[in-house]
């Protein structure tokens, strides 16, 4: 249960209005208890979503790639049949790469769809995924200014990802010791007060770490059940102090009365200053944390990433992708019947066109 309100600074009886310092220590301990919630939540439901999607989207998966096989292999059929103009016969070749790609893409490392793509495309599989490589080093060298050096030894986006990391850390390094070769130069008196500031901040979960290691020590008692008690504690003091994390300090005085709830009410400004300095830092660490989770949960289950999502409701996004994905089983199925009336295939054949046009105009490179 949440120890929030006995934290949370109440207006003084004689009516006075909370002070600048006061107002923003309680918006902190909300946003700080909220984040809190919030990446318990990650971390719960992802085992539960990967569960359940394990169970509830692997055999569809597993269906809808021999569909998509199918589909290929219908649209080979037909390639090879007579009848069709140029145009549409380019249509058909340019389907077929485009699934075909994407399947392997996809992890799919099937010799017959590779072969499928390699017979209807001007170049081989591995040929175009090089060259498609390659066009994104030159977009990375244009987007991050990094020079990643000549083409030798890129021959797939791991090798890529590779290299501009090692760019990066060289990059790096040289402007640390470009920083490191100049003379120190004078701080500013802001510079100054910042660092005066930041010392004090952390002077400040100091105190507090001392006076619960002194009143918890372990040692000092000769209670078998107390010692035990009290070992327990003071992990839990030593993990919230190698984690800078303020809030749990404070709550641990509270849970062995070392502070009563007017003791952060009655606190200097300064002193308050100092606390919100540090829970500040606290609750951007957490909601790092939690943009870390939601990009893991993106990355493991191919999910768009930089959207918000409350991890509350992952079952949702798992409903919607298994929607999704019955709705392109149900397309392909459709496809393949529609592909025995050549009338219709050739209507077919012309929407699709229109839709590679519009998806080339949308190509990043």
């Amino acid at each position: 249960m949440s120890r929030l309100p006995t934290l949370h600074i109440a207006p003084a009886s004689t009516g006075a209005a909370l002070g600048p310092q006061q107002k923003r220590f309680n918006t902190l301990i909300r946003q700080i208890e909220q984040a809190r919630a919030t990446l318990a939540s990650w971390n719960e439901n992802i085992p539960l979503y990967r569960q359940a999607h394990g169970e509830m989207l692997a055999p569809l998966r597993r269906e809808l790639q021999a569909s998509s096989r199918q589909w290929l292999s219908a649209l080979d059929a037909l390639c090879d049949g007579p009848g069709w103009t140029r145009t549409e016969r380019a249509t058909l070749r340019d389907l077929i790469c485009e699934t075909a790609s994407a399947m392997l893409g996809a992890g799919e490392d099937d010799d017959t769809i590779k072969a499928l793509f390699d017979k209807h495309s001007e170049v081989d599989f591995a040929t175009e995924q090089r060259e498609i490589t390659l066009a994104m080093k030159d977009f990375a060298e244009e987007m991050t200014g990094l020079d990643l050096g000549d083409d030798e030894g890129i021959e797939d986006e791991d090798a890529l990802r590779a290299r501009v990391r090692k760019a990066m850390e060289e990059r790096d390094a040289a402007e640390e010791a470009r920083r490191a070769s100049k003379p120190a130069r004078k701080k500013s008196a802001a510079q100054q007060r910042r660092d005066a500031e930041a010392q004090q901040a952390t002077q400040s979960v100091r105190e507090i770490y001392r006076k619960l290691a002194s009143s918890l020590h372990p040692d000092r008692e000769t209670d078998e059940g107390e010692r035990a008690a009290k070992t327990e504690l003071m992990q839990q003091v030593n993990q919230a102090y190698a984690a800078g994390d303020l809030l749990a300090l404070l709550e641990l005085q509270l849970r062995i009365e070392q502070i009563d709830a007017n003791h952060v009410a009655g606190a200097s400004e300064a002193r308050l200053k100092h606390y919100n300095k540090v829970l500040a830092e606290q609750l951007a660490e957490l909601r790092q944390e939690i943009e870390d989770a939601q990009v893991a949960w993106s990355v493991e289950f191919n999910v768009p990433p930089f959207m918000h999502r409350d991890p509350r409701r992952l079952g949702d996004e798992l409903e919607r992708t298994r929607r999704a994905w019955r709705g392109e089983l149900a397309r392909l199925e459709k496809d393949v019947r529609l592909f025995a009336d050549v009338a219709a295939t050739r209507r077919w054949l012309k929407r699709q066109r229109a839709r590679l046009a519009e998806d080339d105009l949308d190509l990043p490179f």
